[in-house]
């Protein structure tokens, strides 16, 4: 059980099954209807960690990847691949229980995340998925209202950037093992310096969407955040510009997207407009 959880990839599929069980709480769902969503978007989390790990155990044997349960072998690839199966399954049904058009968003975000892991992982479009799966996530809940009410498109920004910028930062510690099995996505073709540089430009970017989006007067406390975003930017960049091989740009990055975080969740209630 521990090594299944494990390969959920637990902290960002918490992460995003929260955002998107904020956003329902800030578009004022229904106690079960928000419950629903929730559940939808944590099987299809379930299914993107399972079948990451199941299509690349082949890959994480090859570098020796001890922090992998397909390595350690804790799991088998056939357990995480009926795993990663079932929990779409599931994912499918649920979905579709928030009414068509909803359901049908949210499995385009999660076709988009297992695009991602079969294969864009190794192109050039590798950031393409996180963009589309994390811009998805608040359309998704905004339509499962049925209310006739849009996503704001400030959100949907706001939220691909986010996606984009943690793809790029998150891959950064795993650069070196990732070329050595032939995975050449867009931080790799880039290189670590550059990369260092774009994730948390991309991050900062985001937050200064979630900033100057939302109607009316600008918050305080997001004006605070997004320049702490900020700052942090900067010195992430000067970091991975002089100190190459330092992972203090992937520390920096991931603080800058937990700021991106807590101001979408400040703004939650702005994430949807009547139509």
């Amino acid at each position: 059980m521990r090594g299944m959880l494990a390969a959920t990839h637990p902290a960002p599929a918490a992460v995003v099954t929260a955002l998107a069980l904020v956003f329902a709480v800030g578009v004022a769902l229904p106690a079960g209807r928000a419950v629903l969503v929730t559940a939808a978007v944590a099987a299809g989390q379930l299914s993107v960690g399972w079948s990451n790990d199941w299509l690349d155990a082949a890959r994480d044997r090859r570098v020796g990847r001890a922090d992998k349960p397909t390595v350690t072998g804790v799991v088998t690839p056939r357990m995480l691949r009926t795993g990663a199966l079932t929990a779409l399954a599931v994912c499918v049904v649920l979905s579709l229980a928030t009414g068509v058009v909803a359901g049908l968003l949210h499995l385009a975000a999660v076709a988009s995340a297992w695009s991602y892991n079969a294969w864009l992982k190794a192109t050039p479009l590798s950031w393409l998925p996180y963009a589309a799966g994390f811009g998805l996530l608040p359309a998704f809940v905004v339509a499962a209202t049925g209310d006739g009410r849009m996503v704001a498109g400030w959100t949907v920004g706001a939220a691909a950037l986010l996606g984009v910028g943690a793809h790029v930062a998150n891959v950064l510690p795993d650069l070196e093992d990732d070329r050595a099995t032939g995975i050449r996505g867009l931080p790799h073709r880039l290189g670590r310096r550059a990369s260092s540089v774009l994730a948390p430009l991309v991050l900062a970017a985001g937050s200064v969407v979630i900033l100057a989006g939302p109607p009316g007067a600008v918050a305080p406390v997001s004006a605070g955040l997004t320049a702490g975003a900020v700052l942090l930017a900067v010195a992430a960049g000067v970091v991975g510009i002089r100190l190459t091989h330092s992972r203090a740009p992937f520390g920096l990055s991931m603080a800058v997207a937990a700021l991106c975080v807590v101001q979408l969740v400040l703004a939650a209630d702005a994430v949807a407009v009547v139509g």
